[in-house]
Protein backbone atom coordinates (compact mmCIF):
# COMPACT_ATOMS: atom_id res chain seq x y z
CA UNK A 1 0.00 0.00 0.00
CA UNK A 2 1.53 3.32 -1.07
CA UNK A 3 1.13 6.30 1.27
CA UNK A 4 0.67 9.85 0.07
CA UNK A 5 1.13 13.06 2.06
CA UNK A 6 -1.82 15.34 1.59
CA UNK A 7 -0.76 18.19 3.85
CA UNK A 8 1.31 18.93 6.92
CA UNK A 9 -0.48 20.12 10.07
CA UNK A 10 2.62 20.34 12.26
CA UNK A 11 4.18 18.23 15.00
CA UNK A 12 1.75 16.22 17.15
CA UNK A 13 3.39 17.31 20.40
CA UNK A 14 2.91 21.00 19.59
CA UNK A 15 -0.69 20.52 18.46
CA UNK A 16 -1.54 18.63 21.68
CA UNK A 17 -0.07 21.39 23.80
CA UNK A 18 -2.31 24.03 22.16
CA UNK A 19 -5.43 21.82 22.14
CA UNK A 20 -5.59 22.15 18.38
CA UNK A 21 -6.31 18.46 17.80
CA UNK A 22 -9.49 18.56 19.92
CA UNK A 23 -10.69 21.68 18.12
CA UNK A 24 -9.92 20.08 14.77
CA UNK A 25 -11.90 16.94 15.66
CA UNK A 26 -14.87 19.06 16.82
CA UNK A 27 -14.85 21.10 13.61
CA UNK A 28 -14.65 17.99 11.42
CA UNK A 29 -17.56 16.46 13.40
CA UNK A 30 -19.68 19.60 12.85
CA UNK A 31 -18.96 19.58 9.10
CA UNK A 32 -19.81 15.87 8.94
CA UNK A 33 -23.08 16.45 10.86
CA UNK A 34 -24.15 19.28 8.52
CA UNK A 35 -23.46 17.13 5.48
CA UNK A 36 -25.52 14.31 7.01
CA UNK A 37 -28.44 16.68 7.74
CA UNK A 38 -28.38 17.98 4.17
CA UNK A 39 -28.32 14.45 2.83
CA UNK A 40 -31.26 13.38 5.00
CA UNK A 41 -33.20 16.56 4.16
CA UNK A 42 -33.00 15.66 0.49
CA UNK A 43 -34.96 12.51 1.34
CA UNK A 44 -37.79 14.55 2.90
CA UNK A 45 -40.73 15.81 0.87
CA UNK A 46 -42.72 18.78 2.21
CA UNK A 47 -45.56 19.35 -0.27
CA UNK A 48 -47.29 22.07 1.77
CA UNK A 49 -47.50 24.21 4.90
CA UNK A 50 -51.00 25.34 5.88
CA UNK A 51 -53.02 27.25 8.49
CA UNK A 52 -53.66 25.07 11.53
CA UNK A 53 -53.77 26.89 14.87
CA UNK A 54 -56.74 29.26 14.30
CA UNK A 55 -59.05 26.45 13.20
CA UNK A 56 -58.24 24.39 16.31
CA UNK A 57 -58.87 27.34 18.61
CA UNK A 58 -62.08 28.55 16.95
CA UNK A 59 -63.50 25.04 16.70
CA UNK A 60 -63.07 24.60 20.46
CA UNK A 61 -64.84 27.90 21.18
CA UNK A 62 -67.50 27.07 18.57
CA UNK A 63 -68.34 23.88 20.46
CA UNK A 64 -68.17 25.46 23.91
CA UNK A 65 -70.62 28.16 22.79
CA UNK A 66 -73.02 25.43 21.74
CA UNK A 67 -73.00 26.47 18.10
CA UNK A 68 -72.18 23.03 16.76
CA UNK A 69 -75.02 21.41 18.71
CA UNK A 70 -77.57 24.16 18.03
CA UNK A 71 -76.93 24.31 14.28
CA UNK A 72 -76.99 20.52 13.89
CA UNK A 73 -80.31 20.31 15.77
CA UNK A 74 -81.83 22.97 13.53
CA UNK A 75 -80.43 21.33 10.41
CA UNK A 76 -81.90 17.92 11.24
CA UNK A 77 -85.32 19.42 10.63
CA UNK A 78 -84.42 20.00 6.97
CA UNK A 79 -84.69 17.14 4.47
CA UNK A 80 -81.85 18.49 2.31
CA UNK A 81 -78.34 17.16 2.99
CA UNK A 82 -75.98 20.09 3.48
CA UNK A 83 -72.79 20.36 5.61
CA UNK A 84 -74.13 23.66 6.97
CA UNK A 85 -72.38 23.54 10.36
CA UNK A 86 -68.91 23.03 8.87
CA UNK A 87 -69.64 25.58 6.15
CA UNK A 88 -70.57 28.25 8.70
CA UNK A 89 -67.55 27.39 10.86
CA UNK A 90 -65.30 27.78 7.82
CA UNK A 91 -66.79 31.21 7.07
CA UNK A 92 -66.36 32.33 10.68
CA UNK A 93 -62.71 31.21 10.81
CA UNK A 94 -62.07 33.07 7.58
CA UNK A 95 -63.82 36.16 8.93
CA UNK A 96 -61.64 36.18 12.06
CA UNK A 97 -58.34 35.61 10.28
CA UNK A 98 -58.80 37.79 7.21
CA UNK A 99 -62.24 39.10 6.17
CA UNK A 100 -63.07 38.19 2.60
CA UNK A 101 -66.01 37.33 0.38
CA UNK A 102 -67.50 33.82 0.32
CA UNK A 103 -65.63 33.14 -2.93
CA UNK A 104 -62.40 34.35 -1.34
CA UNK A 105 -63.08 32.24 1.75
CA UNK A 106 -63.61 29.16 -0.37
CA UNK A 107 -60.30 29.60 -2.19
CA UNK A 108 -58.53 30.23 1.12
CA UNK A 109 -59.88 27.15 2.91
CA UNK A 110 -59.13 24.90 -0.07
CA UNK A 111 -55.58 26.14 -0.64
CA UNK A 112 -54.30 27.50 2.68
CA UNK A 113 -55.95 25.56 5.54
CA UNK A 114 -55.39 22.07 6.93
CA UNK A 115 -58.91 20.86 7.74
CA UNK A 116 -59.84 17.30 6.67
CA UNK A 117 -63.42 18.06 7.74
CA UNK A 118 -63.67 20.67 4.97
CA UNK A 119 -62.43 18.55 2.07
CA UNK A 120 -65.98 17.93 0.86
CA UNK A 121 -67.09 21.56 1.05
CA UNK A 122 -68.07 23.21 -2.21
CA UNK A 123 -68.67 26.87 -2.94
CA UNK A 124 -72.44 26.40 -3.18
CA UNK A 125 -72.40 24.98 0.37
CA UNK A 126 -71.09 28.30 1.67
CA UNK A 127 -73.73 30.29 -0.15
CA UNK A 128 -76.57 28.00 0.93
CA UNK A 129 -75.37 28.12 4.52
CA UNK A 130 -76.05 31.88 4.45
CA UNK A 131 -79.69 31.18 3.61
CA UNK A 132 -79.86 28.71 6.50
CA UNK A 133 -78.34 31.25 8.89
CA UNK A 134 -80.75 33.99 7.82
CA UNK A 135 -83.67 31.65 8.46
CA UNK A 136 -82.54 30.38 11.88
CA UNK A 137 -80.59 33.30 13.34
CA UNK A 138 -83.07 33.95 16.15
CA UNK A 139 -82.88 30.37 17.42
CA UNK A 140 -79.08 30.38 17.16
CA UNK A 141 -78.82 33.62 19.16
CA UNK A 142 -81.13 32.26 21.85
CA UNK A 143 -78.90 29.20 22.11
CA UNK A 144 -75.83 31.45 22.38
CA UNK A 145 -77.45 33.45 25.19
CA UNK A 146 -78.16 30.37 27.29
CA UNK A 147 -74.71 28.85 26.76
CA UNK A 148 -72.85 32.12 27.37
CA UNK A 149 -74.74 32.70 30.61
CA UNK A 150 -73.76 29.22 31.85
CA UNK A 151 -70.23 29.23 30.42
CA UNK A 152 -69.24 32.53 32.02
CA UNK A 153 -71.67 32.42 35.00
CA UNK A 154 -73.10 35.75 33.87
CA UNK A 155 -75.65 37.60 35.93
CA UNK A 156 -77.22 39.67 33.18
CA UNK A 157 -77.98 42.99 34.85
CA UNK A 158 -76.62 45.30 32.17
CA UNK A 159 -77.43 45.08 28.48
CA UNK A 160 -75.59 47.38 26.07
CA UNK A 161 -77.14 48.52 22.79
CA UNK A 162 -75.77 50.56 19.93
CA UNK A 163 -76.33 51.00 16.21
CA UNK A 164 -74.25 51.68 13.15
CA UNK A 165 -74.83 51.78 9.41
CA UNK A 166 -72.99 50.64 6.34
CA UNK A 167 -73.74 51.59 2.76
CA UNK A 168 -74.07 49.73 -0.50
CA UNK A 169 -72.64 50.43 -3.91
CA UNK A 170 -75.66 50.24 -6.17
CA UNK A 171 -79.25 49.57 -5.20
CA UNK A 172 -78.70 47.02 -2.48
CA UNK A 173 -81.28 44.43 -1.35
CA UNK A 174 -84.92 45.45 -1.48
CA UNK A 175 -86.46 45.98 1.93
CA UNK A 176 -83.13 46.76 3.63
CA UNK A 177 -81.32 49.27 1.42
CA UNK A 178 -82.74 52.75 2.02
CA UNK A 179 -81.42 56.28 2.17
CA UNK A 180 -80.94 57.57 5.72
CA UNK A 181 -78.59 59.25 8.17
CA UNK A 182 -75.13 57.99 7.21
CA UNK A 183 -72.37 57.68 9.80
CA UNK A 184 -70.03 57.14 6.86
CA UNK A 185 -71.04 60.57 5.49
CA UNK A 186 -72.32 58.96 2.30
CA UNK A 187 -75.86 60.28 2.14
CA UNK A 188 -75.76 59.56 -1.60
CA UNK A 189 -75.67 55.81 -0.97
CA UNK A 190 -78.36 53.42 0.21
CA UNK A 191 -77.52 51.77 3.49
CA UNK A 192 -78.58 49.26 6.13
CA UNK A 193 -78.72 49.93 9.89
CA UNK A 194 -77.20 47.33 12.23
CA UNK A 195 -77.90 47.05 15.95
CA UNK A 196 -76.10 44.85 18.50
CA UNK A 197 -77.06 43.82 22.04
CA UNK A 198 -74.23 42.81 24.38
CA UNK A 199 -73.97 41.84 28.00
CA UNK A 200 -72.18 44.18 30.38
CA UNK A 201 -69.17 41.87 30.11
CA UNK A 202 -68.97 42.53 26.38
CA UNK A 203 -70.43 39.27 25.03
CA UNK A 204 -72.79 39.80 22.05
CA UNK A 205 -76.15 38.06 22.41
CA UNK A 206 -78.21 39.42 19.50
CA UNK A 207 -78.01 41.59 16.42
CA UNK A 208 -80.59 43.32 14.27
CA UNK A 209 -80.84 44.57 10.71
CA UNK A 210 -83.08 47.52 9.96
CA UNK A 211 -83.84 49.38 6.74
CA UNK A 212 -81.37 52.19 6.16
CA UNK A 213 -83.90 54.92 7.00
CA UNK A 214 -84.62 53.56 10.50
CA UNK A 215 -83.97 56.12 13.25
CA UNK A 216 -81.84 55.02 16.19
CA UNK A 217 -84.77 55.68 18.50
CA UNK A 218 -87.00 53.23 16.63
CA UNK A 219 -84.22 50.65 16.44
CA UNK A 220 -83.74 50.93 20.20
CA UNK A 221 -87.47 50.58 20.87
CA UNK A 222 -87.67 47.40 18.77
CA UNK A 223 -84.54 45.92 20.37
CA UNK A 224 -85.92 46.48 23.89
CA UNK A 225 -89.19 44.78 23.01
CA UNK A 226 -87.34 41.91 21.36
CA UNK A 227 -85.03 41.50 24.35
CA UNK A 228 -87.96 40.95 26.69
CA UNK A 229 -89.74 38.61 24.30
CA UNK A 230 -86.87 36.29 23.38
CA UNK A 231 -84.50 36.07 26.33
CA UNK A 232 -85.23 34.75 29.84
CA UNK A 233 -83.93 37.63 31.95
CA UNK A 234 -84.14 37.38 35.71
CA UNK A 235 -84.62 40.40 37.96
CA UNK A 236 -84.17 44.02 36.98
CA UNK A 237 -82.18 44.61 33.81
CA UNK A 238 -80.65 47.99 32.95
CA UNK A 239 -80.32 48.91 29.29
CA UNK A 240 -77.38 51.16 28.37
CA UNK A 241 -77.53 53.15 25.13
CA UNK A 242 -75.75 56.06 23.47
CA UNK A 243 -76.93 59.58 22.68
CA UNK A 244 -78.67 58.65 19.45
CA UNK A 245 -81.65 57.02 21.21
CA UNK A 246 -82.50 59.99 23.43
CA UNK A 247 -86.11 61.06 22.95
CA UNK A 248 -88.32 62.19 25.80
CA UNK A 249 -91.38 60.12 24.76
CA UNK A 250 -89.29 56.96 24.63
CA UNK A 251 -87.64 57.60 28.00
CA UNK A 252 -91.02 58.34 29.57
CA UNK A 253 -92.36 55.08 28.16
CA UNK A 254 -89.44 53.16 29.67
CA UNK A 255 -90.02 54.82 33.03
CA UNK A 256 -93.73 53.98 32.89
CA UNK A 257 -92.78 50.33 32.37
CA UNK A 258 -90.24 50.50 35.24
CA UNK A 259 -87.48 49.67 32.78
CA UNK A 260 -84.09 50.77 34.07
CA UNK A 261 -81.93 52.65 31.60
CA UNK A 262 -78.72 54.66 31.26
CA UNK A 263 -78.47 56.93 28.22
CA UNK A 264 -76.03 59.58 27.11
CA UNK A 265 -77.31 63.14 26.71
CA UNK A 266 -75.97 65.26 23.81
CA UNK A 267 -74.56 68.21 25.75
CA UNK A 268 -74.25 70.61 22.83
CA UNK A 269 -77.81 70.03 21.63
CA UNK A 270 -79.71 69.85 24.93
CA UNK A 271 -81.01 73.21 26.10
CA UNK A 272 -81.05 72.35 29.81
CA UNK A 273 -77.44 71.10 29.80
CA UNK A 274 -76.07 74.33 31.24
CA UNK A 275 -78.47 74.11 34.21
CA UNK A 276 -77.37 70.57 35.00
CA UNK A 277 -73.67 71.33 34.63
CA UNK A 278 -74.02 74.36 36.92
CA UNK A 279 -75.54 72.30 39.74
CA UNK A 280 -73.68 72.46 43.08
CA UNK A 281 -71.83 69.54 44.59
CA UNK A 282 -68.44 67.91 44.57
CA UNK A 283 -67.11 65.35 42.11
CA UNK A 284 -66.20 61.90 43.39
CA UNK A 285 -63.20 60.16 41.88
CA UNK A 286 -63.93 56.79 40.27
CA UNK A 287 -60.67 56.30 38.36
CA UNK A 288 -57.72 58.36 37.17
CA UNK A 289 -59.64 59.55 34.15
CA UNK A 290 -63.16 59.63 35.60
CA UNK A 291 -64.92 61.76 38.21
CA UNK A 292 -68.69 61.80 38.76
CA UNK A 293 -71.34 64.04 40.31
CA UNK A 294 -75.05 63.31 40.78
CA UNK A 295 -77.78 65.90 40.30
CA UNK A 296 -81.53 66.11 39.72
CA UNK A 297 -83.57 68.36 37.44
CA UNK A 298 -87.36 68.33 37.12
CA UNK A 299 -87.53 64.99 38.90
CA UNK A 300 -85.02 63.34 36.57
CA UNK A 301 -81.71 61.91 37.70
CA UNK A 302 -78.49 62.90 35.94
CA UNK A 303 -74.85 61.89 36.37
CA UNK A 304 -72.18 64.39 35.28
CA UNK A 305 -68.97 62.60 34.23
CA UNK A 306 -65.66 64.44 33.97
CA UNK A 307 -62.51 63.15 32.29
CA UNK A 308 -59.62 65.46 33.33
CA UNK A 309 -57.33 63.91 30.72
CA UNK A 310 -59.71 64.80 27.89
CA UNK A 311 -60.37 68.38 29.03
CA UNK A 312 -57.23 70.03 27.55
CA UNK A 313 -57.77 68.22 24.23
CA UNK A 314 -61.32 69.57 23.96
CA UNK A 315 -60.05 73.09 24.74
CA UNK A 316 -57.27 72.81 22.15
CA UNK A 317 -59.63 71.62 19.44
CA UNK A 318 -62.09 74.46 20.07
CA UNK A 319 -59.28 77.05 20.12
CA UNK A 320 -58.07 75.83 16.70
CA UNK A 321 -61.57 76.15 15.26
CA UNK A 322 -62.07 79.66 16.63
CA UNK A 323 -58.62 80.80 15.44
CA UNK A 324 -59.28 79.55 11.91
CA UNK A 325 -62.68 81.25 11.83
CA UNK A 326 -61.20 84.56 13.04
CA UNK A 327 -58.60 84.37 10.30
CA UNK A 328 -61.18 83.83 7.59
CA UNK A 329 -63.58 86.47 8.96
CA UNK A 330 -60.75 89.01 8.90
CA UNK A 331 -60.45 88.38 5.17
CA UNK A 332 -64.12 89.27 4.69
CA UNK A 333 -67.19 87.25 3.80
CA UNK A 334 -68.43 83.98 5.29
CA UNK A 335 -65.82 81.43 6.34
CA UNK A 336 -65.42 78.72 3.75
CA UNK A 337 -65.16 76.11 6.47
CA UNK A 338 -68.46 77.03 8.15
CA UNK A 339 -70.07 73.81 6.95
CA UNK A 340 -67.35 71.62 8.41
CA UNK A 341 -68.19 69.61 11.50
CA UNK A 342 -67.82 71.67 14.68
CA UNK A 343 -67.42 75.02 12.93
CA UNK A 344 -70.95 76.13 12.12
CA UNK A 345 -72.13 76.14 15.72
CA UNK A 346 -69.78 79.04 16.50
CA UNK A 347 -70.90 81.16 13.53
CA UNK A 348 -73.61 83.81 13.89
CA UNK A 349 -75.13 85.44 10.81
CA UNK A 350 -76.22 89.02 11.37
CA UNK A 351 -78.14 91.42 9.16
CA UNK A 352 -77.03 91.91 5.56
CA UNK A 353 -75.14 88.62 5.63
CA UNK A 354 -72.48 89.79 8.03
CA UNK A 355 -70.93 86.98 10.06
CA UNK A 356 -69.41 87.03 13.54
CA UNK A 357 -68.26 84.50 16.07
CA UNK A 358 -70.84 83.53 18.66
CA UNK A 359 -68.69 84.04 21.75
CA UNK A 360 -71.54 83.11 24.07
CA UNK A 361 -71.65 79.66 22.48
CA UNK A 362 -67.86 79.37 22.72
CA UNK A 363 -68.06 80.19 26.42
CA UNK A 364 -70.86 77.67 26.99
CA UNK A 365 -68.92 74.92 25.28
CA UNK A 366 -65.84 75.65 27.37
CA UNK A 367 -67.84 74.58 30.43
CA UNK A 368 -68.33 71.18 28.78
CA UNK A 369 -64.65 70.40 28.27
CA UNK A 370 -63.89 66.85 29.35
CA UNK A 371 -67.50 66.27 30.43
CA UNK A 372 -70.37 64.09 29.31
CA UNK A 373 -73.84 63.73 30.77
CA UNK A 374 -75.94 60.67 31.57
CA UNK A 375 -79.62 60.35 32.38
CA UNK A 376 -80.73 57.29 34.26
CA UNK A 377 -83.65 55.46 35.82
CA UNK A 378 -81.43 52.72 37.24
CA UNK A 379 -81.16 51.85 40.91
CA UNK A 380 -77.36 52.04 40.88
CA UNK A 381 -74.77 54.32 42.47
CA UNK A 382 -73.34 57.19 40.39
CA UNK A 383 -70.04 55.32 40.14
CA UNK A 384 -71.75 52.15 38.89
CA UNK A 385 -73.75 54.13 36.34
CA UNK A 386 -70.66 55.87 34.95
CA UNK A 387 -68.72 52.62 34.69
CA UNK A 388 -71.68 50.88 33.03
CA UNK A 389 -71.83 53.58 30.37
CA UNK A 390 -68.08 53.30 29.78
CA UNK A 391 -68.65 49.64 28.93
CA UNK A 392 -70.54 50.83 25.88
CA UNK A 393 -67.16 51.25 24.18
CA UNK A 394 -67.17 47.46 23.80
CA UNK A 395 -70.13 47.74 21.47
CA UNK A 396 -68.49 50.58 19.55
CA UNK A 397 -65.30 48.54 19.24
CA UNK A 398 -67.39 45.58 18.11
CA UNK A 399 -68.94 47.71 15.40
CA UNK A 400 -65.49 48.64 14.07
CA UNK A 401 -64.71 44.94 13.74
CA UNK A 402 -68.13 44.17 12.29
CA UNK A 403 -67.96 46.92 9.68
CA UNK A 404 -64.40 46.05 8.66
CA UNK A 405 -65.57 42.52 7.96
CA UNK A 406 -68.67 43.44 5.97
CA UNK A 407 -67.99 42.80 2.31
CA UNK A 408 -70.91 44.96 1.18
CA UNK A 409 -68.90 47.55 -0.73
CA UNK A 410 -69.34 46.59 -3.50
CA UNK A 411 -72.38 44.40 -2.86
CA UNK A 412 -71.70 40.71 -3.30
CA UNK A 413 -75.24 39.70 -2.33
CA UNK A 414 -78.39 41.17 -3.78
CA UNK A 415 -81.10 39.35 -1.81
CA UNK A 416 -82.14 40.24 1.76
CA UNK A 417 -81.57 36.65 2.92
CA UNK A 418 -77.98 36.56 1.63
CA UNK A 419 -77.18 39.94 3.17
CA UNK A 420 -78.72 38.85 6.49
CA UNK A 421 -76.76 35.62 6.35
CA UNK A 422 -73.51 37.38 5.53
CA UNK A 423 -73.88 39.86 8.38
CA UNK A 424 -74.93 36.93 10.59
CA UNK A 425 -71.53 35.30 9.90
CA UNK A 426 -69.86 38.56 10.96
CA UNK A 427 -71.91 38.49 14.16
CA UNK A 428 -70.93 34.88 14.95
CA UNK A 429 -67.28 35.78 14.43
CA UNK A 430 -67.78 38.64 16.87
CA UNK A 431 -69.29 36.25 19.43
CA UNK A 432 -66.32 33.86 19.14
CA UNK A 433 -63.77 36.69 19.43
CA UNK A 434 -65.56 38.16 22.46
CA UNK A 435 -65.65 34.77 24.19
CA UNK A 436 -61.93 34.31 23.52
CA UNK A 437 -61.18 37.79 24.89
CA UNK A 438 -63.18 36.99 28.04
CA UNK A 439 -61.31 33.69 28.59
CA UNK A 440 -57.92 35.30 27.99
CA UNK A 441 -58.71 38.01 30.53
CA UNK A 442 -59.76 35.39 33.09
CA UNK A 443 -56.53 33.48 32.40
CA UNK A 444 -54.52 36.64 33.12
CA UNK A 445 -53.36 37.34 29.57
CA UNK A 446 -52.68 41.07 29.13
CA UNK A 447 -51.86 41.04 25.41
CA UNK A 448 -54.44 42.27 22.90
CA UNK A 449 -56.72 39.94 20.99
CA UNK A 450 -54.99 40.94 17.75
CA UNK A 451 -51.61 39.88 19.16
CA UNK A 452 -53.03 36.57 20.35
CA UNK A 453 -54.60 35.72 16.99
CA UNK A 454 -51.36 36.57 15.17
CA UNK A 455 -49.45 34.24 17.50
CA UNK A 456 -51.95 31.42 16.94
CA UNK A 457 -51.61 31.92 13.18
CA UNK A 458 -47.94 30.96 13.51
CA UNK A 459 -49.05 27.42 14.39
CA UNK A 460 -48.81 25.77 10.96
CA UNK A 461 -49.43 22.23 9.74
CA UNK A 462 -46.61 20.77 7.61
CA UNK A 463 -47.01 17.61 5.53
CA UNK A 464 -43.79 15.56 5.47
CA UNK A 465 -43.00 12.52 3.34
CA UNK A 466 -40.10 10.23 4.30
CA UNK A 467 -39.23 6.81 2.89
CA UNK A 468 -42.77 6.32 1.58
CA UNK A 469 -44.43 7.34 4.85
CA UNK A 470 -46.52 10.49 5.33
CA UNK A 471 -46.54 12.54 8.54
CA UNK A 472 -48.22 15.70 9.75
CA UNK A 473 -45.98 17.94 11.82
CA UNK A 474 -46.82 21.23 13.43
CA UNK A 475 -44.61 24.21 14.05
CA UNK A 476 -43.69 25.20 17.59
CA UNK A 477 -46.14 27.20 19.69
CA UNK A 478 -45.12 30.74 20.59
CA UNK A 479 -45.60 31.57 24.30
CA UNK A 480 -48.66 33.69 23.50
CA UNK A 481 -50.20 30.86 21.46
CA UNK A 482 -49.61 28.53 24.41
CA UNK A 483 -51.58 30.97 26.59
CA UNK A 484 -54.45 31.00 24.10
CA UNK A 485 -54.67 27.20 23.98
CA UNK A 486 -54.51 26.99 27.77
CA UNK A 487 -57.15 29.72 28.21
CA UNK A 488 -59.73 27.78 26.18
CA UNK A 489 -58.74 24.46 27.78
CA UNK A 490 -57.30 22.97 24.59
CA UNK A 491 -54.28 20.67 24.47
CA UNK A 492 -52.03 21.34 21.46
CA UNK A 493 -51.96 18.54 18.87
CA UNK A 494 -48.97 16.16 18.75
CA UNK A 495 -45.79 17.54 17.21
CA UNK A 496 -45.71 14.63 14.73
CA UNK A 497 -48.52 12.28 13.74
CA UNK A 498 -48.82 9.77 10.91
CA UNK A 499 -51.23 10.37 8.04
CA UNK A 500 -52.81 7.77 5.80
CA UNK A 501 -51.15 7.46 2.40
Amino acid sequence: MQQERVCSLGRVEELQKRGAIDRMIAKLSEVARQRWVRAEALKLGTPWTREYGPLLLVRRLWRDLGLEETIEQLHRRRPVELPVEEALLALVVSRIIMPRSELGSYSWLKEKVYAPEWEGLELHHLYRSLDFLAEHMDAIEEGIFGRVRDLFSLNVKLVLFDTTSTYFEGRGPEGLAEFGYSRDRRSDRMQVVIGVLMTGEGIPVAHYLFPGNTADINAFRKAVADLRRRFPLEGDVVIVADRGVVAEPLLQALEAEAQGYIVGIPLHKWKAASKVLASPGRYHKVAGNLRVKETWLDGKRYIICHNPQREPEDARRRAEIVAEMEKQLAQGGLPKIAKRKGYGRYLEIEEKGKATINWRRVEQDARCDGKYLLRTAADLSPEEIALAYKELWRVEHAFRDLKSGLEVRPVYHWTPARVRGHIGVCFLALVVESALARLLCTYGCEESLVQVIKAVQEVKAVRVELDGNIFLTRTDLLPLAQKAFAAVGLRPPPKVQPLPA
